[in-house]
């Protein structure tokens, strides 16, 4: 089994979801010791964002030459490759500014490749990738889940639900802390909760792993 751990805070090691993704990451790893882990860290090594001469290397256009150079194409290649192998992934992703940060929206859109993750179909558009299992860590200053007053600002979680269920994704578990600017009282304790919630998630995902 191929567990895919994808890290894009640029908090460095004070980072909440850099710390829950590798308590995720090694939970998973203590259930089934020979999973193989790649580790993408969208901060340390960025993906480049898309642009006019960047756009070929995912949406090849035979009318106009690209003019991307061959490091570019291997880069966009080793990106999707990776995410096509994962049977889990891993996603460590922080709210900046109501919605994610902008390393993982590049690292998006070098997965989302028609064809490839998702196809056009008579009937509309077809996910392609559903048997992964996604488990999503996503932390926040604010508190933004279902009730609260600020839950209509949430273009994060929201955001990552829809962009993965477009390529067929619907096995997703959140591990979430929030309210994170609430003071050093408040971070603790929203920690220590996502901490809590690890091992069962763990345990459910487990008898697949060994499967």
């Amino acid at each position: 089994m191929n567990l895919l751990h994808v890290d894009s805070s640029a908090s460095g090691q004070g980072s909440a979801s850099r710390q829950l993704t590798a308590a995720v990451v090694q939970a998973l790893t203590a259930a089934d010791p020979g999973l193989r882990v790649v580790h993408r860290d969208l901060d340390t090594a960025p993906v480049d964002h898309l642009d006019a001469r960047l756009m070929p290397t995912i949406r090849p256009d035979p009318a106009q030459a690209s003019t991307a150079t061959a490091e570019e194409h291997a880069q966009a290649d080793a990106v999707l490759a990776e995410f096509l192998a994962a049977d889990v992934v891993v996603i460590g992703a922080p709210m900046y500014n109501f919605t994610v940060p902008t390393q993982l929206k590049a690292w998006l859109d070098r997965i989302l490749v028609a064809g490839k993750t998702f196809a056009y179909t008579a009937e509309g558009p077809k996910g392609l990738t559903g048997g992964k299992r996604v488990i999503l860590v996503s932390t926040r200053g604010g508190l933004y889940s279902a009730g609260a007053p600020a839950e209509g600002l949430d273009f994060q979680e929201t955001y990552l639900r829809a962009v993965l269920g477009f390529i067929g994704i619907t096995d997703f578990e959140i591990v979430r802390a929030e309210g994170l600017a609430f003071g050093p009282e408040q971070r603790d304790a929203s920690i220590a909760a996502a901490h809590a919630s690890i091992p069962a998630l763990t345990a459910s995902i487990a008898p697949a792993l060994a499967a």
